[in-house]
């Protein structure tokens, strides 16, 4: 409001209003314009004056005089849009009806008894608009067709196209609003001038829209025949003339809008940037209006339910020209955090990422057409280097246990197509401030040093998510042309960390995650061994994770024993607390997990399905015997021969192929003498040809997990046993849904359980790899007198293993599956979003959400 006594008066309408028991007459307009005159007026001052105590107490003490208000207010809104809007006083008063409603509409929808109120028949007035079957339309379905047509308003919303006369003003119920698109972009080609009112008007009418979508947020129940919310269904059903306009709009001015403008350091500190709120409140409108879950209402008297029409109109894009400008916005958006300039804070920094993220997810489930042409382009790791940063950003923070898991979903998404892990090999050149070991690589080993660092550092709500982050190395590992040493490292590591009997013993599903890991490593040696010497290296050099693995006791009191030296019992009673078994943080980055910030919603986000239901396999390679069918039915090869090697392709594609003979420049490394496999405890030790001394006595002691040098010769993880243990293993008291649930006190290992899942490990590649490499490796040691790594992985670069390794197994891809958990997960997590990010005005701020928890100050 302008100034002191216009607030003054606006504050005695609320008291009189809250004051008086008996009901107001709808007729008496001196007192009701009081709240909507001519007057000045702003959100933060509605707030203010309108406490949520007195709404409460109206909604409870005086109903009638608040179903009057809001009554009322839709009048006015429905009189401006037949009018057009077209005076500044009639536009000043359908600003403040929408902000008194964007105040009131949340405790109308936290009362059960009120939530119907809107889809109520009221009385038909003179002149009041009627359905097509000539019956009244309720007061929502009326709210919302007015809003559609003030959002394309000429002189209010958007610029007139062409002048009228001074009385005449264009009918906005039949105007053609596909003329008054906001951007150029998907579907419109012509731009029109910027004008900021116009993007603060819009802005406020789109705040309303949302807050009459969040009555879902007051909807405890997932069932989706529950979670219907007709307000989305009216807004995005073909009852809407607006609704291709306004998907179009939206779309078009959240991918076009690129917030650095024309480039002057600190422009945002100097102008105000109208259009920021648009974005970010069309980008809210827009994933709250895609959720086909809460729209498929039935077709129902006065209901306007219906196909979703922004569903639709999104899976039909199909023009290249459109995919590249959509794409173009997401990454244009999503890398803006990253953005690195010699003058601190020079830039404008959007903080609408869970947001775009979203977006990003939906359009890729809705248009596949969408989704392979990102995977077609290199453009696709300019999503997936922000998408990597926000994980390692994120890792540590529990309040933010929703932003990993929408990040990895995404990436479980891509992983499932080929052409994702072809891309991986493209070289990382990129400086974005993440905290991880300096490595010189591609994006796959950026990718497999950021899951390292979240499973060993971040907080314990994330373990659901580690079968996932290895389910995405699994589907890309067929893929990876070369890994760097570093990575190559973080693997291993991972394998160590997890294959430690006191961790496999703990819980019946950990094995998962060695199961995992051996499929990585046996489909990089068979589908990519050149090229992939640093992992082969790491391998050799810890061959004794493998032997131990393959070795591990399946007898009842080693079981114990193992179970006791990390402080549990048969059957295990409790686990040790982080705290009490963590050592010293030295790794590089490690900070400890830090507890939801004060006044955030603590993650009661719905548990995850299993792994196993939200994938399903596919193959990406011919099965054993298609591959038999095809050497069979080869003209040039007379005989059945064993002898496979994999090759690669230009751009990493694995192929299998019958060899006679070796490809020229390629050294034969010949299986030993003796072509039984030896015990693992018989290999020869080639520790002291290829590590320290500091090094080698870590793996005489048996340190385990402590003894994982990197590549310098320095063992990152020196003396920090406990602190690889203590962030793998789970501890009690991380409530909150979705977050790591303790396991069962009553189960225990049983010998038969250990045996079971042992006797399917897949060792057999790696131990066949083991028994040709190691007495290779330590002739040429001892032969040459070696001791530099540098020279081994000369040898092993022209190596090769044609015709030793067992017949390649056929590539397994798990594809993400959709289902109901990730879909109610989905919608738990964006409504969660958008109540934070609206704080200016705090929308709804103390009011009682049903969907999630919110954690008071």
């Amino acid at each position: 409001m302008g100034n002191a006594d216009t607030k003054l008066h606006f504050r005695k309408a609320v008291v009189q209003l809250t004051t008086k028991t008996q009901p107001i007459d709808s007729g008496d307009n001196s007192f009701w314009d009081q709240f909507w005159g001519e007057h000045t007026t702003s959100s933060g001052d509605v707030f203010a004056l309108i406490p949520a105590a007195e709404i409460r107490s109206l909604r409870e003490e005086a109903p009638s005089n608040l179903a009057t208000l809001c009554y009322k207010a839709v009048e006015k809104l429905v009189m401006a849009s037949d009018s057009g809007c077209s005076t500044m006083q009639e536009q000043q008063v359908v600003l403040n009806c929408v902000r008194i409603l964007t105040r009131i509409l949340p405790y109308i929808f936290e009362d059960p008894d009120w939530r119907g109120f809107f889809w109520s028949i009221l009385p038909t007035r003179e002149g009041e608009e009627e359905g097509s079957e000539g019956e009244p339309l309720p007061l929502g379905h009326s709210l919302l067709q007015a809003l559609c047509d003030l959002l394309f308003c000429p002189d209010f919303t958007v610029s007139p196209n062409k002048k009228s006369g001074p009385d005449k003003h264009e009918d906005l119920a039949s105007i053609d609003s596909c003329e008054y698109i906001w951007e150029a972009g998907v579907g419109f080609a012509h731009s029109p001038a910027h004008v900021p009112t116009h993007d603060s008007h819009r802005t406020e009418l789109l705040k309303l829209v949302l807050t009459c979508f969040s009555h879902t947020i007051y909807q405890p129940s997932p069932d989706p025949s529950e979670a219907r919310n007709r307000w989305i269904a009216i807004f995005t059903c073909s009852d809407n003339n607006h609704a291709l306009p306004l998907f179009t709009s939206l779309l078009n001015t959240v991918c076009g809008y690129n917030p650095s403008g024309l480039g002057v350091p600190y422009n945002h500190l100097l102008f105000w940037d109208h259009r920021e709120p648009l974005v970010e409140v069309a980008l809210q409108i827009l994933i709250t209006a895609l959720d086909k879950d809460v729209t498929g209402l039935e077709q129902q008297s006065g209901s306007g339910g219906g196909d979703n029409l922004f569903i639709n109109y999104l899976s039909r894009i199909h023009r290249e020209e459109d995919f590249s400008f959509v794409l173009r916005g997401f990454t244009r958006l999503l890398n803006n955090p990253l953005q690195q300039t010699y003058l601190p804070h020079s830039s404008k920094k959007l903080t609408c990422h869970q947001e775009l993220l979203v977006f990003f997810w939906k359009f890729c489930d809705y248009n596949k057409k969408f989704l392979f042409y990102v995977l077609k382009s290199s453009d696709v790791l300019d999503i997936l280097v922000p998408i990597l940063y926000h994980l390692n950003d994120a890792r540590a923070d529990q309040s933010r246990v929703g932003l990993m898991h929408i990040g990895v979903f995404i990436l479980l998404l891509l992983s499932g197509e080929r052409n994702f892990g072809v891309r991986l090999n493209k070289p990382y050149t990129a400086s974005v401030p993440m905290d991880i070991p300096v490595f010189t690589g591609t994006h796959a080993d950026l990718m497999i040093i950021v899951f390292h660092k979240i499973i060993t550092t971040g907080h314990q709500r994330l373990q659901p998510l580690f079968d996932c982050l290895l389910t995405i190395l699994v589907n890309v590992s067929p893929y990876i042309k070369t890994m760097s040493m570093v990575a190559a490292n973080k693997l291993v590591h991972l394998l160590e960390a997890f294959s430690t009997p006191w961790f496999l013993l703990s819980a019946p599903h950990h094995h998962h995650l060695v199961f995992f890991l051996l499929e990585t490593f046996n489909n990089i040696i068979q589908y990519q061994f050149d090229g992939n010497s640093n992992l082969v290296y790491t391998l050799i050099r810890k061959r004794a994770v493998f032997h131990a693995l393959a070795n591990l006791p399946t007898d009842h009191t080693t079981i114990s024993k193992s179970l006791a030296r990390r402080g549990k019992r048969l059957p295990p009673a409790r686990h040790l607390s982080t705290e009490s078994i963590r050592g010293p943080p030295t790794m590089e980055g490690a900070t400890p997990a830090l507890p939801a910030m004060p006044g955030t919603h603590t993650a009661t986000l719905p548990a995850m399905p299993g792994l196993e239901k939200m994938t399903e396999k596919e193959s990406a390679h011919p099965t054993s015997q298609q591959l038999n069918q095809l050497t069979c039915n080869n003209a040039t090869t007379t005989t059945t021969t064993t002898n496979t090697t994999i090759t690669a392709d230009e751009d990493g594609t694995p192929s299998g192929d019958t060899l006679g003979t070796l490809p020229p420049g390629i050294t034969t490394i010949q299986p030993p003498p003796q072509p039984t496999t030896p015990s693992p405890t018989h290999l020869p030790d080639i520790n002291h040809l290829s590590l320290s001394d500091k090094e080698r006595r870590k793996e005489e002691e048996g340190s385990g997990v402590g003894a994982s040098p990197t590549p310098s010769g320095q063992s990152e993880w020196s003396g920090t046993q406990g602190r690889a243990e203590g962030n793998i293993t789970p501890t009690s008291g991380s409530g909150g849904e979705g977050s790591w649930v303790p396991p069962d006190p009553t189960w225990a290992p049983s010998p038969t359980w250990v045996a079971g899942w042992k006797s399917k490990l897949p060792l057999q590649t790696i131990m066949r790899l083991l028994q040709v490499l190691v007495p290779q490796v330590e002739k040429i040691c001892i032969d040459k007198g070696l001791t530099d790594e540098s020279e081994i992985l000369r040898f092993l670069q022209h190596g090769t293993l044609v015709g030793l390794l067992p017949v390649p197994h056929p590539i397994l891809i798990r594809k993400y599956q959709a289902n109901a958990g990730t879909a109610t997960w989905f919608r738990t997590y964006m409504w969660g979003v958008i109540y934070l990010r609206n704080v200016d005005p705090p929308i709804w701020y103390d009011t009682d959400v049903k969907l999630f928890e919110i954690q008071r100050v």
